[in-house]
């Protein structure tokens, strides 16, 4: 029979499981929009297989991530927020680059669309593999964190459980999701062979799923933005609060105001990123002279 020692932190872990699982129920809808975006254009009979390698390597995100999360909230609190910000700052470098490639390859000027043409199926998979991986790391890294502040006052192994059971959740619940997404004009083509009411929902599902998986495609790339801003905007505290107080003088409207506050935080993001691709390639072009020059 289970000890009152255990079932006191069962107890505690669900209650604190359900509170963090509300506090990054956001961020969560913006993973799943990323990666469904990421994941969106694939062979359909690589779909599933990439779904789930870039699941395993969500998960080894955050069997580092945790662990990592925990030492530093004992060692080093201060580090956090810091890293945070780097991320974020990534993801809106990411978003701007994104947006770049897309314009430039609408106008053949973009200098890595034919390298990117003659790549291999299974280079191409790689590379949306480790592109995903790497967004889904500075995701993970905000889910693990926000998660962390709301079992602050926790003990160190009520945090821990909580942690990984949040980590499992959410990794189960976006790929799950991002799964069932990229096969909806499969499940609609299937339902094309059924009786008189599932053709038209097949008929429904293989004309809707590529208008929703644009759309979502979308709000992936908006999502870039406003978390990546969110996360920066909510390191400096002082912003944050005059952020919040403007909008609670211009609307009383709950709803108005997260969504203000999204376009607000989402044209920081979009400032950010404008501000950090030169510096990241300025970066980039010192490193590769570095490396050249080492070579010679």
């Amino acid at each position: 029979m289970p000890s009152a020692g255990l079932l006191a932190l069962l107890d505690d872990v669900a209650t604190l499981t359900h509170a963090a699982a509300q506090k990054t129920a956001g961020i969560a809808g913006d993973d799943l929009a990323l990666n469904a975006k990421a994941l969106h254009g694939l062979d359909p009979a690589r779909e599933l297989p990439i779904v789930w390698k870039v699941a395993r390597g969500s998960l080894l995100n955050k069997a580092i991530l945790i662990p990592a999360a925990l030492i530093l909230s004992t060692a080093a609190p201060w580090a956090i927020m810091p890293l945070m910000v780097l991320g974020g700052s990534y993801l809106c470098f990411e978003g701007v680059e994104k947006l770049i490639h897309a314009w430039q390859h609408r106008t053949d000027a973009h200098p890595e669309a034919e390298a990117l043409a003659v790549l291999d199926d299974a280079a191409l998979e790689a590379q949306k593999v480790r592109s995903a991986i790497r967004t889904d790391l500075i995701l993970s890294a905000e889910i693990i964190v926000v998660s962390l502040g709301a079992v602050a006052a926790a003990s160190f192994m009520t945090k821990a459980v909580t942690l990984v059971l949040i980590g499992l959740i959410m990794t189960v619940g976006i790929y799950g999701l991002v799964g069932g997404l990229v096969k909806l004009d499969d499940i609609g083509l299937h339902l094309l062979t059924r009786g008189r009411w599932k053709k038209k929902l097949g008929k429904a599902l293989v004309h809707g799923a590529p208008l929703l998986l644009r759309l979502i495609s979308v709000l992936g790339t908006v999502a870039m933005f406003t978390v990546g801003g969110g996360i920066v905007v909510h390191a400096f505290p002082a912003a944050e609060h005059a952020l919040s107080d403007a909008l609670h003088a211009l609307t009383a409207s709950p709803l108005l105001s997260t969504l203000l506050h999204m376009a607000a935080t989402g044209l920081f993001g979009v400032a950010l990123g404008v501000v950090c691709v030169p510096m990241v390639h300025a970066v980039s072009k010192v490193l590769r002279a570095m490396r050249r020059q080492k070579q010679a």
